[in-house]
């Protein structure tokens, strides 16, 4: 199975609104591409996202693949019109409403539904979605009822998903997770989560997915622009800077950006796969092909000799 993981927070409109056509295609790309992994959320797309990529599945052997989504967002009606974009950035009607929820019930309500709209009887993993206002019901009650359908085998494996590292570094030390999908602390940009998180994670055997490499946006591109985003808002001029500096060593080299990006958290011996989000065939083309090319060692070293990496972390070998 490829180290690379489709996220499907795009093929439920994150930002701009794209057909039922186009998604499916996207997930047909990865099934063709040899991508086995694919993960999901309620909070993508109000559902969309689970029931696109459900039925883009619904064809394919359930053994073939691993599957995941998250819990902590549970959906109800929301009585309102308009879109969902200024409130959870996902160009679709917001005629529901998440509702925040780690209590046991909430996680095995909001599980059963997103079952059913993926269209399946079970997951192989299922995260604590940024429970980061959240740490005392999420660890006292949420993660206990996952465990215990972790036991009953609806559940393969669990894990918790954020973009900072220090509550998932609490929750290695103090519940038996599988797995932290960690999103945009540990790229090429940035690796706050090293020491803290990573090291942690490769002392106790719990896997790590690294998602958001591209920091949403600002690494994705062989030219950063000038409004590249990084956090899902406009990128600071110092994040700019060091991200075109570090386009310049790849350029000399012939690498694309994302390329080096897409590699560079798999070096970690902690780090077991990359989950990108692609909204097209045509994007998860670029990521296969970005995870495939060879990049010369010299590209590692030089970025290290100019101080866009530290001595410490470790890069993919020659």
């Amino acid at each position: 199975m490829r180290a690379l993981g489709f996220g499907a927070a795009t093929i439920g409109n994150l930002y701009r609104a794209i057909t039922d056509d186009t998604a499916r295609g996207a997930v047909d790309a990865a099934w063709d591409a040899g991508v086995r992994s694919f993960d999901t959320a309620p909070h993508y797309g109000l559902g969309l996202s689970e029931r696109r990529l459900g039925a883009a599945l619904a064809d394919r052997p359930r053994d073939a693949f691993v599957l995941s989504t998250k819990v902590g967002r549970w959906l109800e009606p929301s009585g309102r019109g308009g879109t969902d974009l200024e409130i959870g950035g996902y160009d679709v009607p917001a005629d529901l409403r998440r509702v925040w929820d780690f209590s046991a019930d909430g996680v095995k309500r909001s599980l059963e539904a997103s079952l059913h709209r993926l269209g399946t009887d079970r997951v192989d993993t299922v995260y604590l979605h940024d429970p980061d206002d959240h740490w005392a019901e999420a660890v006292g009650t949420a993660y206990p009822a996952l465990a215990d359908l972790r036991a009953q085998g609806v559940v393969g494996r669990i894990g918790v998903g954020m973009n900072q590292w220090e509550m998932p570094a609490a929750f290695v030390r103090e519940t038996d997770i599988d797995e932290v999908m960690l999103a945009g602390r540990y790229t090429l940009l940035e690796q706050p989560a090293l020491g803290g998180l990573l090291t942690l994670c490769a002392e106790r055997g719990v896997s790590v997915v690294a998602a958001a490499v591209f920091n949403t946006g600002l690494l994705s591109r062989p030219e950063v622009a000038d409004d590249a985003r990084y956090n899902f808002t406009r990128a600071p001029q110092e994040r700019i800077a060091r991200a075109r500096e570090i386009a310049a060593v790849c350029a000399r080299h012939g690498v694309a950006l994302p390329q080096a990006a897409i590699q560079f958290p798999l070096a970690h011996p902690a780090v077991s796969s990359v989950v990108i989000g692609c909204r097209t065939a045509e994007q998860v083309n670029d990521a296969v092909t970005w995870m495939d090319t060879p990049i010369p060692g010299e590209l590692w070293d030089d970025l290290r000799a100019e101080g866009l990496l530290g001595p410490e972390v470790p890069v993919p070998s020659h």
